[in-house]
């Protein structure tokens, strides 16, 4: 992938829009980025200049970084970021460019790292230039392979954080360009003998030629790589355990003769079962070293690489064991008696196609647990109709450029988002919010790409395309979070990495005890318990235990419009037990309503309203808004007012149809003499309800109160109650004064209550919650809800709001109700719960298993655990971790 000079899009390399110049190639997204670059090029190579990234490390362990920062406005924007930085340990200096849009720092190596520095810039409010690589990794089996590609990753210059995900089989990658690029990159996960692919590449079916020798017009259906490389995997662990599997039946029967009853000429000792055994030895090659391929090939990257994975325990187990045999069958001589020259082939057949068989069943189990993220991919349409020079075109939707018009018919898929500019409809955005009943539009309403017109015909301006789109960024959130790590999951890392080890010296350790002190005859038990202990130990068991739950978790709140950033925000949510809602637009509409009309005098109640609609059709005022649109949805007619006025702080006057209006609070009626007898008592109970009443006198008598208020969304109530039962602390943060505040707490039922808090100290209360010793959550909408957001231990952003809210973020729910906060704290419980039964189970399969299969039940029982039972559980444990975590996709709210 290469960038866009003039947009910044990333452009699928080679791209049929590009410009050779100075020996360099440019390449766009687009023909219209095309023709302005041509237009300019110098004006947008400078910039390309300027936001390159540029790092070093100097001769005295300190490392200097230079980073691009977007979003400088002003000069205080610079003491910001310098601030935040200089917090961090180690740093020895932290300047701020405004000119260049730039962060230079000197900082100490080994105290602090470029992604700690990012991530206090990112605290400070603004985005620095580095660019995200997801790609697919092949070959990895175990917790020990994550571990060495992430640690040999983290060493590279440039790199700023590598996850790699053994649920998904891929590695997201923050890097700087300026300094590693994704080939190099690419190259350090090949030198460590692993295969990368492109996890999002698709490819398209060639058109089939007619007999005419025509091409025939087909539909051209993309394909998923990845889909098609996991297909083609399990096909070929099939072939090779089925290869196994026959080859092993003649094997187990000649393997214990006595025991199955064979004739006399085929018991032991007889030269035909020599023979047989002889024919079982070079019958094993090709099922170790075809079957069992993969064991080999993955323990020598491990040993070139100094490691050891769970290929390394198989393959030497199964080697052992066929060494063994091989040696009693051509050397029965060497053994000091005849009982101790026995053959375990049977250990090398049964082993080898018990555990490709496990990994064929884990191949298509995982591939259930990613169906939520190829749900996501499939509803992007493929073509859009755009009005371009007076004609209709159907393009690939990876051609629509910013402000084409494009056209949209009844029951179609909206390509991009945009917004309306001709025409209305009702659209069915349940993709995407997860909301079954359809959405009036109507021009100047936004709509949403991969969203389906339900009835009319419209037009629409785009206004975001390809990476931006709303699905897009939906798609990349929950890859970005699927491939995430969970703190929990740091500790399994650290485990893993000591596991294989530990395994090989426990199988050393009791071969050597059984030896000296086993029954005999000593060496047989010996090698039994050393390559059981080899076989039944599974270390893929812990290396997914996690992340397939987690992949499994993200995905099923991506279905539900609840988008989690990462499996450290779905482990914290679960740990909740203080919630802050900010009042306006999370709690409430977010903006005024008409709510009451109460008339006097005789005076009716669509007369007051049609009159006051009429005098706040001149204003500006948001209350005036609302009293306006109250008009309209009850039809009434709004006449022209003359001589209006607005008196500061008292309301507005002015003439409608030859009558005199007043409007407005209680000082204006009292400046104006006007009588207002029960009114007055009636105006104190609205604002004791939280609403805004404004007083109307007509002709210079009393008519009425017409109340406004910001209304509370239909579902909050229920939703407060389902977090109380959640056993959460519900508080309301707001900054009207307390009267309102209290009358919106009561009605939806929250106890605790922060009213009248600005904006800048929204932070400074979160913080004060957390210094009680609680976990605190804050859900909010709007800009000055982004610090707060930051401060919390989860910050919860309504989709609906603003894009700096939804950027600070841990969860965004693109719905606006709460009700997506239960859900969400509902899914984060049932997650980890199903992420702690799988690790419970990988500890206590391995806690158990290996102590049995070094024969700690033998001096008691007289129990010793063959190999190829300890293949069969081994096999299967990391099949059922798989299968566990697949039972989240049935998990629905309570």
């Amino acid at each position: 992938m290469v960038l866009d000079p003039l947009c910044g899009m990333e452009v699928k390399s080679p791209s049929k829009y590009y410009i050779d110049l100075d020996g360099k190639r440019y390449e766009f997204c687009s023909e219209s980025c095309q023709n302005k670059f041509a237009l300019e090029p110098n004006k947008y190579i400078e910039k390309m200049k300027k936001i390159e990234p540029s790092y070093r490390t100097t001769n005295y362990g300190t490392e200097k970084l230079s980073l691009p920062i977007n979003g400088l406005h002003c000069t205080s924007c610079i003491n910001t970021i310098e601030k935040e930085i200089k917090k961090l340990p180690g740093i020895k200096l932290a300047h701020v460019n405004y000119a260049t849009e730039t962060a230079h720092v000197e900082f100490k190596s080994g105290e602090t790292t470029t992604e700690e520095i990012i991530r206090a810039i990112k605290n400070a409010g603004y985005q620095t230039g580095h660019s995200t690589l997801k790609i697919g990794i092949r070959g990895m089996h175990c917790g020990s392979c994550v571990t060495k590609i992430e640690k040999e990753l983290k060493q590279k210059s440039g790199v700023i954080s590598a996850s790699v995900d053994l649920g998904t089989e891929s590695a997201i990658i923050k890097y700087i360009p300026g300094l590693i690029d994704t080939k190099a990159i690419k190259n350090v996960i090949e030198k460590l003998d692993y295969q990368v692919f492109e996890t999002s590449g698709v490819k398209t079916e060639e058109k089939p030629i007619s007999p005419s020798g025509k091409e025939e017009k087909v539909k051209e259906e993309p394909v998923d790589e990845n889909q098609l490389a996991r297909e083609k995997e399990y096909k070929t662990l099939m072939r090779k355990f089925i290869f196994a599997a026959i080859l092993s039946l003649p094997v187990i029967l000649f393997s214990y003769p006595d025991l199955l009853g064979l004739p006399a000429q085929f018991q032991k000792g007889t030269e035909l079962l020599t023979y047989i055994w002889l024919g079982m030895a070079l019958l094993s090659l090709p099922v170790m070293f075809w079957s069992g391929s993969q064991f080999y090939t993955g323990a020598w990257a491990a040993f070139k690489n100094r490691s050891a994975n769970m290929h390394t325990l198989i393959a030497t187990g199964i080697s052992a064991a066929w060494l063994y045999s091989t040696v009693a069958v051509l050397f029965p001589e060497i053994f000091p008696s005849e009982q101790l020259a026995d053959v375990f082939f049977d250990v090398v057949f049964v082993v080898v196609a018990l555990v490709v068989l496990g990994m064929a069943l884990e191949i298509r189990a995982k591939g259930k647990s990613s169906e939520a993220i190829k749900k996501l991919i499939g509803l992007q349409a493929k073509t859009a109709r755009v009005q371009r020079d007076g004609k209709e075109l159907d393009i690939p939707i990876e051609e629509v450029v910013l402000d084409d018009i494009i056209i949209v018919r009844p029951g179609e898929k909206i390509p991009v988002d945009g917004i309306l500019v001709n025409g209305s409809s009702s659209i069915d955005e349940s993709m995407i919010t997860g909301e079954s009943i359809p959405v009036e539009k109507h021009e100047g309403d936004e709509v949403i790409g991969a969203t389906i017109n339900k009835t009319g015909s419209f037009k629409f301006k785009a206004t975001k395309v390809g990476k931006d789109t709303a699905l897009a960024q939906i798609i990349q959130m929950v890859e970005q979070a699927q491939s995430s790590k969970a703190p929990i999951q740091k500790i399994v890392d650290t485990v893993s990495g000591y596991f294989v080890p530990s395994v090989i010296i426990t199988a050393i350790l009791s071969f050597v005890i059984w030896y000296v002190f086993g029954p005999a005859p000593q060496l047989i038990y010996a090698l039994i318990v050393f390559v059981t202990v080899l076989v039944i130990a599974c270390p893929c068991a812990l290396g997914l235990a996690t992340p397939i739950s987690l992949m499994v978790g993200v995905g099923k709140g991506a279905e539900n419009g609840i988008l989690i950033r990462s499996g450290e925000a779905l482990e914290t949510a679960q740990k909740l037990n203080t919630i802050i809602l900010d009042k306006t637009g999370t709690i409430t509409e977010g903006k005024p309503s008409l709510t009451d009309v109460l008339t006097t005098n005789g005076f009716s109640e669509n007369d007051v309203l049609s009159l006051s609609a009429s005098v706040e059709k001149s204003s500006e005022h948001p209350l005036a808004e609302a009293i306006v649109n109250g008009a309209k949805n009850k039809s009434l007619e709004l006449f022209d007012a003359q001589n209006f006025n607005a008196v500061p702080g008292h309301g507005v006057e002015a003439n409608v149809n030859g009558r005199k209006i007043f409007l407005g609070n209680l000082k204006m009626m009292k400046k104006f003499s006007i009588e207002l007898n029960t009114l007055e008592e009636q105006s104190r109970e609205l604002a004791d309800a939280g609403k805004t009443p404004m007083f109307v006198a007509i002709d210079g008598k009393a008519a009425g109160i017409i109340a406004v208020a910001d209304i509370i969304k239909p579902d909050s109530k229920e939703a407060i109650i389902q977090l109380k039962k959640l056993g959460l602390e519900v508080v309301m943060i707001t900054g009207d004064n307390s009267r309102t505040a209290n009358a919106i707490a009561k009605q939806v039922g929250i106890d605790r209550v922060l009213s009248e808090v600005l904006p800048e100290d929204k932070a400074f209360n979160v913080q004060k919650l957390q210094n009680e010793g609680k976990k605190v959550a804050m859900v909010g909408d709007g800009i000055n809800d982004a610090p707060a957001l930051a401060q919390a231990d989860i910050g919860l952003a309504i989709g609906t709001g603003t894009d700096v809210a939804i950027e600070a973020s841990d969860i965004t729910l693109i719905k606006g109700s709460l009700k997506g906060v239960v859900l969400a704290i509902q899914l984060s419980k049932a997650t980890m719960k199903n992420i702690k039964e799988n690790l419970f189970g990988a500890f206590f399969y391995n806690g158990l298993g290996i102590p049995i299969a070094a024969g700690l039940l033998y001096p008691f029982f007289g129990i010793l655990l063959s190999p190829l039972i300890a293949g069969a559980a081994m096999a299967f444990s990391s099949v059922t971790v798989v299968t566990n975590a697949n039972r989240l996709r049935r998990f629905k709210a309570k």
